[in-house]
């Protein structure tokens, strides 16, 4: 999982991060398996994970003004290992959450909802933070988790391309444009999931 790079900046965390990772993949893989029995059911379409670079902890570290090491880092980040779960429907983000709360190998210590408060440029997702117990810290370390649907993350995706492009003319027009697609994809869930309650509720009659 860990390129050369990460495993000489964790060095002696590098297996224990590694295991947290493989310890939360695992307990959300089961916890999802149990309530997708029956495929249409399924609250979810893939998890994606990684454990964060060795740039993007630094530069975060430092615009903290905080020091660069690896022991600062698990004690001050909550995003070095990050799981993005990605869903159907908008109703199973909430579901999932829901599950995440009730299991007994973590504590929640934070929920940010960007669907219920889209950022700025348009971005949608629900973070939460969980804390996992982790041998070199008593109040274990901070994992990342992100829900969306895939409507939301194909934004996301087609967002970071363009953003990372180079020497861009017309940036506002490209933000206006984004934060439009953003708005216009977000309707699309929202029908989705209206559709997806009318189906269920004749499903009942």
């Amino acid at each position: 999982m860990m390129n050369e790079e990460q495993k000489i900046y964790f060095d002696a965390y590098s297996k224990q991060i590694e295991d947290v990772l493989d310890l939360v993949m695992t307990r959300l893989k089961v916890m999802l398996d149990e309530v997708s029995k029956d495929p249409e059911q399924a609250p979810f379409e893939h998890l994606i994970c990684r454990i964060k670079s060795v740039e993007s902890i630094k530069e975060k570290l430092i615009q903290r003004g905080l020091p660069d090491d690896v022991a600062s880092a698990v004690k001050n980040l909550n995003d070095i290992v990050g799981i993005r779960v990605v869903t159907h429907f908008i109703g199973d983000i909430y579901s999932i959450l829901d599950m995440i709360y009730e299991h007994s190998s973590w504590d929640v210590v934070q929920v940010k909802d960007y669907i219920a408060t889209p950022k700025e440029n348009g971005y949608r997702s629900l973070h939460v933070i969980i804390r996992v117990p982790f041998e070199n810290s008593d109040e274990g370390m901070g994992v990342e988790l992100q829900l969306r649907t895939i409507t939301m993350d194909c934004w996301a995706a087609l967002e970071h391309k363009i953003r990372y492009k180079k020497h861009v003319k017309n940036t506002a027009l490209i933000s206006a444009e984004l934060k439009r697609c953003a708005d216009e994809m977000a309707s699309t869930d929202l029908t989705m999931q209206t559709i997806r309650d009318v189906l269920a509720q004749t499903e009942k009659l």
